[in-house]
């Protein structure tokens, strides 16, 4: 397959990544902070490439929020398949993740508020 550059008019010029929503803690996030996942024979698996075939769910590399995405039953529901999901590489994925960063303080994701005018 021949790819042909695209008109300078619908290229990116601005140089920001796309932003996407996790699935555990619902913030809004480029995607050079999240982690790609797909669904395969009735299991999670990380989309380290972001290249495998199917529907996509985002998901920051977090234990907070994989543990809110499986209390929410998000994944299966993001990802519209019936019924669980295993979770096991995904969860070890996270631990790893987190256990490589173990000495960088990991950015937690926080849910921020509006702010509200009292007046």
């Amino acid at each position: 397959m021949v790819r042909h550059p695209q008109p300078t008019s619908t290229r990116r010029t601005d140089e920001t990544s796309p932003v996407r929503l996790c699935v555990g803690c619902r913030q809004r996030e480029s995607i050079g902070a999240l982690s790609r996942v797909v669904a395969s024979d009735g299991r999670l698996v990380v989309d380290e490439r972001r290249r495998l075939p199917g529907r996509g769910a985002w998901l920051h590399p977090h234990p907070d929020c994989l543990s809110k995405a499986e209390r929410r039953r998000a994944f299966p529901r993001a990802l519209r398949v019936k019924g669980m999901l295993d979770t096991s590489s995904l969860r070890h994925h996270v631990e790893r993740h987190t256990e490589s960063k173990a000495g960088v303080d990991l950015p937690r994701p926080e849910r921020t508020r509006k702010q509200v005018d009292p007046s």
